[in-house]
């Protein structure tokens, strides 16, 4: 009978060493997911991480803290910032740094559109100038002076309407 157990104790040892026990696989423990909090200031952004999460601050996400990921935070009116997470292996358990992920976000600045250029007015056209007056006294035979030469308006001034002056429509 010793002969019996001394065989079956050899038989299972050798078989413990030589194939692999996928049900012992339950005494692992898994890694834990941390929760990650997400605060924005303003408040309200969107946040999405690199791994496919979303939620919109201030928030908690449950992330595993296995490798390095992302934050995006993004409100309209505001740039989008972008955070790096990564697993801090301070102690036995892993933990993500920063935890918790805080940012300002910066207001985009209207454009500055340029200063509009002021309208210069079209001079008015200007009346010829009046012949100075004649001298009763002055000489019969002697010339008359010539009148003033007055440039003719340009075709700017003659089409463009000024308040005193409105260009009626001829009958």
């Amino acid at each position: 009978m010793s002969r019996v157990i001394a065989v079956t104790a050899c038989g299972l040892m050798l078989g413990a060493c030589s194939a692999a026990m996928p049900s012992l696989d339950f005494l692992k423990s898994a890694p834990q997911s941390e929760t990650l909090a997400i605060e924005s200031e303003p408040a309200g952004a969107e946040a999405k991480t690199s791994l496919g999460q979303s939620c919109r601050t201030p928030c908690q996400l449950a992330v595993q803290p296995g490798s390095e990921f992302s934050v995006t935070l993004a409100l309209s009116g505001y740039h989008p910032q972008t955070v790096a997470v990564r697993p801090d292996a301070e102690g036995s358990t892993p933990r993500l740094a920063p935890n918790p992920v805080q940012v300002t976000l910066q207001a985009v600045k209207p454009a500055t559109k340029p200063p509009a250029k002021k309208k210069t007015p079209v001079a008015a056209a200007t009346r010829p100038a009046a012949p100075p007056p004649m001298a009763s006294a002055a000489p019969t035979n002697a010339p008359a002076p010539a009148p003033a030469a007055v440039p003719a308006p340009s075709a700017a001034a003659e089409s463009a309407p000024s308040a005193t002056e409105y260009p009626w429509p001829s009958r």
